[in-house]
């Protein structure tokens, strides 16, 4: 039987390997990611609801979960996924847990937000909810995961760093730590409460890489992340706005000019050859010339 994509991330946490996880949105980039060797990956809100084009705080359970699943049944390496404010109370957010388990997820990261979220979310507005609200949430998802997947990891995700400080933030974490979460997730604001947080956190914590972002929050290499003691990185914005800049760029040149030289004939023809390479076809030959191809008349 495979090894649940749950256990695999908890190992991957045991051993102390660094998860550095690009966030996808669909399947061969989740491919791409995993053959390159990263150890995880990441579906995000911001990338499912700017990829959906209905926006992060307009974004389903059933949505989030449905892209999730996808991605994940065509891995090996473990996804984590946004789950929002757990899509609503404690019962609803017990129910996510299970979705999210059921479709093979290895863990989930559900924050203290107003749900449902507000797209004024986007421009840093906090609309946290009482502490005493979120850590009930933290509670009863971590009741769901032991009672579906005890392997399953949960994330507590605070953004009250951005409108009440670090040792806000913080607090809710450690609360969040008292009802069984695994890891904590929150936003440093600048360089010195980036290097405190780890220090003063009883979870180990995820730093999120929000390139792009227009609030000066500091972006770090892995090494840097690693040396102040997180232990996973989320690049939130990394593929969705690269892809977004350069697809932008190639189908302009292709609207002016009609054509595009911004790759070479074999640079195409590499490109594709791995595209077929990660979605399998070779072995998808090889089945047919066993079976239907080997019927075919010879000439």
């Amino acid at each position: 039987m495979q090894q649940r994509q749950s256990t695999r991330l908890r190992e991957l946490l045991r051993s102390k390997t660094f998860l550095h996880m690009p966030a996808v949105y669909d399947a061969l980039t989740g491919r791409l990611v995993q053959s390159l060797g990263y150890e995880a990956t990441y579906v995000g809100g911001y990338v499912t609801g700017g990829a959906s084009t209905v926006t992060e705080p307009q974004l389903t359970m059933t949505e989030q979960v449905r892209l999730a699943e996808e991605i994940a049944s065509k891995i090996s390496i473990p996804l984590v996924v946004d789950a929002g404010a757990g899509f609503g109370e404690p019962l609803h957010t017990m129910r996510t847990v299970r979705e999210f388990i059921r479709a093979g997820i290895a863990g989930v990261h559900i924050e203290d937000a107003l749900y449902p979220k507000r797209a004024h979310y986007h421009t840093y507005v906090v609309h946290g909810i009482p502490v005493d609200e979120f850590v009930e949430k933290i509670e009863y998802a971590v009741k769901a995961r032991d009672a579906a997947d005890p392997d399953f990891v949960i994330i507590a995700r605070s953004d009250t760093a951005r409108a009440m400080g670090l040792e806000e933030a913080l607090m809710r974490v450690n609360r969040a730590a008292d009802v069984g979460a695994d890891l904590g997730l929150l936003f440093p604001r600048n360089p010195k409460d980036a290097e405190e947080a780890p220090r003063k956190s009883r979870l180990p914590l995820v730093y999120v890489q929000s390139r792009g972002n227009r609030d000066g929050r500091p972006i770090y290499s892995r090494k840097d992340l690693q040396d102040m003691g997180y232990v996973a990185c989320i690049e939130a914005q990394v593929v969705i706005c690269s892809n977004f800049h350069y697809q932008k760029q190639l189908l302009t040149e292709l609207r002016n000019t009609g054509d595009f030289k911004g790759l070479s004939q074999a640079e195409w023809v590499a490109s594709r050859q791995e595209i077929e390479d990660l979605i399998d076809l070779n072995e998808h030959y090889a089945i047919e010339a066993a079976t239907v191809e080997a019927r075919q008349p010879k000439d």
